[in-house]
């Protein structure tokens, strides 16, 4: 019974990993690229676009490496994404591998300035790396870098969201203090 019970929770990871994974391959909205290519791009949208496309995606891994409930989903989650990744029918046959490399970058890049203690918040520091990657301003008092934090802010939301809806969310006994949880 055990080791059928460990083959259905694997498969379960997997199922719930594909379908979170599939929730971060959704393009982001219409306006955010519009308001992206505007104050970053110089217009370019499909630039735009990618370079918000690679944001959800890493914060989404970023949040699943944050707050998922077995350690083993993170991994999951990943290989999941570059699985969709490479079937992704935005990016064309040849450059699938570049593709990956740049999401690596940025996943880098964001998770470094995610968990960083430096100046400023971390939706700060996400967004001026998005805005660089972009080529647009990075000072923390530029209004476009205030709105990229704030477009950080809904991505690690909605990103939390899913995967609280996906995978569940921790509850704990009233009586029982999270810290003696790790004991």
């Amino acid at each position: 019974m055990r080791l059928f019970r460990s083959f259905r929770d694997d498969r379960a990871l997997l199922r719930r990993s594909a379908t979170y994974a599939s929730m971060l391959m959704e393009d982001p909205a219409p306006a955010d690229v519009d308001w992206l290519a505007t104050d970053a791009t110089r217009g370019d949208l499909d630039h735009a676009q990618w370079e918000l496309r690679y944001l959800k995606r890493s914060l989404g891994v970023l949040v699943a490496q944050r707050d998922a409930l077995d350690d083993r989903t993170p991994s999951e989650v990943l290989r999941a994404l570059l699985h969709r990744m490479q079937k992704d029918r935005n990016v064309d046959e040849e450059l699938h591998d570049l593709a990956e490399r740049q999401f690596n970058a940025r996943l880098s890049a964001y998770r470094d300035a995610f968990l960083s203690r430096g100046s400023g918040t971390a939706t700060l520091r996400v967004a001026q790396n998005l805005l660089a990657f972009s080529g647009g301003p990075i000072r923390a008092d530029d209004p476009a870098v205030q709105r990229a934090a704030e477009l950080v802010a809904e991505y690690l939301a909605a990103s939390n969201a899913a995967l609280q809806t996906v995978f569940g969310k921790a509850q704990l006994p009233e009586d029982v203090a999270p810290s003696r949880v790790a004991r």
